[in-house]
């Protein structure tokens, strides 16, 4: 058979359709290039002008990394759970058990702690051994920023999980790169002093940015801000409210589409 140009546009017009047809599909293709610049930006920004390499030496860097992968890591596990259903076409068996929405989403929380556990405990230990991180700096303050950012990952899977339920597996890389929207607004290794005026509040309104910002005063100043703190519990329950009627506006329209046992593989 000769080669058909036809036959290659006619594929890639398919494939157009697709791309265009889906605006999480879109998303991806634009902001991995941009929130890669800005992070790492920010870093040099803050490198450049900051003079604290106290700060540094205190293992800040270090620090940012593992709690954001609690971050991360807390999402992430929550929605894997959740899609593992969505890829085995289980999802509406159990809509029509007698299981509850809120059962439900306590065992994908439940999991999301086990999961976390499983990869985040041998990443302490290698950064114990490898890099001199030392986890009593943090002290109490650590059990705080857990609970604070675990929470805010779950509200965000939940969100999530709502528009995938809504919108299918076109929305399926959400539950991977969402969060990474956040990265460089969370102030994860450089202050919220770093970040343009125009996007102060909008960093001031992640739970995320006070948690950074707390762990980074502890590491310099030996001081746990407990406004920081109170500041991150009022804005994760505002959060995961509005996740959760998300959650639940999502799954009624997914209801009234038929779109629960369409889903799949």
């Amino acid at each position: 058979m000769t080669f058909s140009f036809a036959r290659v546009g006619a594929l890639c017009l398919r494939y157009l359709y697709l791309l265009s047809s889906s605006w999480p599909r879109l998303l991806e293709l634009v902001y991995w290039p941009i929130l890669n610049l800005m992070t790492w930006g920010f870093l040099q920004t803050y490198a450049m002008n900051t003079s604290n390499s106290a700060l540094f030496a205190a293992g800040a860097l270090v620090s940012g990394l593992l709690l954001w992968e609690v971050l991360f890591r807390g999402q992430l596990g929550f929605s894997i759970s959740f899609l593992e259903e969505i890829w085995s076409r289980n999802l509406g068996n159990l809509l029509m058990s007698p299981l509850r929405p809120i059962e439900f989403v306590a065992a994908l929380m439940v999991m999301s702690l086990l999961r976390l556990m499983v990869g985040l405990l041998p990443t302490v230990v290698l950064a114990i051994a490898f890099f001199g991180f030392d986890l009593a700096r943090l002290g109490i303050g650590l059990v705080a920023f857990f609970a604070l950012l675990i929470i805010t990952g779950w509200a965000v899977a939940l969100l999530v999980a709502g528009l995938i339920l809504r919108h299918g597996l076109g929305a399926e890389s959400l539950a991977w790169t969402i969060l990474f929207v956040f990265w460089p607004l969370c102030c994860v290794y450089y202050p919220l002093a770093v970040l343009p005026w125009w996007l102060k509040p909008i960093a001031l309104a992640l739970p995320p940015t006070y948690v950074f910002e707390g762990m980074r005063t502890v590491l310099a100043e030996g001081v746990l801000r407990l406004d920081y703190l109170a500041a991150a519990a009022i804005l994760n329950m505002i959060w995961f409210a509005v996740a959760s009627w998300g959650f639940v506006f999502l799954l009624n329209k997914a209801r009234a589409a038929g779109a629960l046992l369409s889903s799949g593989e």
